[in-house]
């Protein structure tokens, strides 16, 4: 009596590490609507005005340090030559302006 092979193992998956949850900006706005005794309407325009400034700021050149947090500022990137993946072919990759953030000491170090 013929036996048959035994049949191959799907390798096994790579485990992925838990996410943590994603806290909405929403839930931030209440609590510090509720913390500062103002309503969450005040909060968010509060907040809006901020992101504001914020990329106001950051599209003239200017860092932004937000204390306890870290530093945003715009990083240039210079043109450069790269690889597609699929097929190994060189491409050339425009040079672009990102931002970057710098973590200050003290949220590094309470992490």
């Amino acid at each position: 009596m013929a036996t048959k092979p035994a049949a191959k193992k799907a390798p096994a998956a790579a485990k992925k590490a838990p996410t943590a949850p994603t806290v909405p900006m929403s839930k931030l706005i209440a609590e510090l609507a509720e913390k500062h005794s103002m309503s969450k309407k005040a909060a968010t325009e509060l907040f809006s005005d901020f992101v504001e400034l914020t990329v106001k700021n950051l599209k003239k050149g200017n860092k932004v340090r937000l204390t306890g947090l870290g530093i945003l500022q715009v990083r240039k990137r210079a043109a450069r030559m790269g690889r597609n993946p699929a097929t190994g072919e060189a491409i050339k990759i425009k040079a672009s302006k990102k931002v970057a953030f710098r973590v200050a000491k003290d949220l590094k170090e309470a992490v």
